[in-house]
């Protein structure tokens, strides 16, 4: 029965972290590594103690960034991927210049967003749509063209309207790319909101981390980027529960143990 408990796939990532903690420890006794450099695993908990209070305040201002700028990104990433996926003359036109805007790192043009939009929520909302935008658009793109050729002949030979054959063909195929992308899109909107923290905010756990390093808080880092990878985990998870709900017929969605 232990051993049973101890394979759930519930409790693997469980396991494996408690597993990763018992390493930080021993690597730090053994090498003798000095707590300016590394904190102590028990430090890091005593942390999110007692700081608890103003991480979990701080996260949900971050936790808005990332939503808001990853709603953006499926209002206007997923419509633009279908224009793209169905219209050559667009895809030559905007396709070349999404690669390209990639290429510009966001921590440099986020400043401008401060300049244009002030030191409120908006900057953060852009940032994180812009790090979260690009991984939605090829995924889509990619879904809509991955469509069967002979699936649409099918439907055209059977009179199904082109709205019918969307809805009943191309956009079943092209969802599970679709999730994938967002998957992406949802861990590097959190990225996204804390780079525009970075950059200019009197909040949210990007603050946290830039007062923590300037003050060589380590324990207070580490327990802030705990919290960080904790709501990036939280917002996959809830992707993926959506995707398990809406397409369940997926292979993707099958048990493998």
């Amino acid at each position: 029965m232990l051993r049973k408990l101890l394979l759930l796939p519930a409790l693997r990532p469980f396991l494996l972290i408690i597993l990763l903690l018992v390493l930080w420890d021993l690597a730090i006794r053994v090498f003798k590594i000095p707590a300016y450099l590394i904190p102590r695993p028990e430090q890091v908990v005593e942390q999110l103690v007692s700081e608890w209070n103003r991480l979990l305040r701080e996260s949900w201002k971050t936790t808005q960034a990332t939503l808001g700028g990853f709603a953006l990104t499926i209002l206007i990433g997923i419509p633009l991927a279908m224009v793209i996926a169905y219209s050559r003359v667009v895809e030559s036109y905007v396709y070349p210049l999404l690669v390209f805007s990639q290429s510009i790192p966001k921590v440099a043009i986020a400043p401008l967003f401060v300049v244009w939009f002030g030191f409120g929520i908006f900057p953060k909302i852009i940032s994180a749509f812009l790090l979260g935008f690009f991984p939605v658009v090829v995924s889509t793109v990619m879904g809509f063209k991955s469509v069967e050729p002979d699936m649409l002949d099918l439907a055209r030979s059977m009179g199904a309207s082109r709205l019918q054959t969307f809805f009943k063909i191309s956009l079943p195929q092209a969802l599970p790319a679709i999730f994938s992308g967002l998957k992406v899109s949802i861990t590097l909107a959190v990225v996204g909101a804390v780079v525009g923290e970075f950059v200019g905010s009197n909040s949210g756990i990007g603050y946290v981390l830039q007062v923590a390093n300037g003050n060589f808080d380590l324990p207070l880092m580490f327990a802030a980027l705990v919290v960080l990878s904790s709501i990036g985990v939280l917002l996959f998870a809830a992707i993926d529960l959506v995707e398990r709900l809406m397409i369940p017929w997926h292979a993707s969605q099958r048990q493998v143990f």
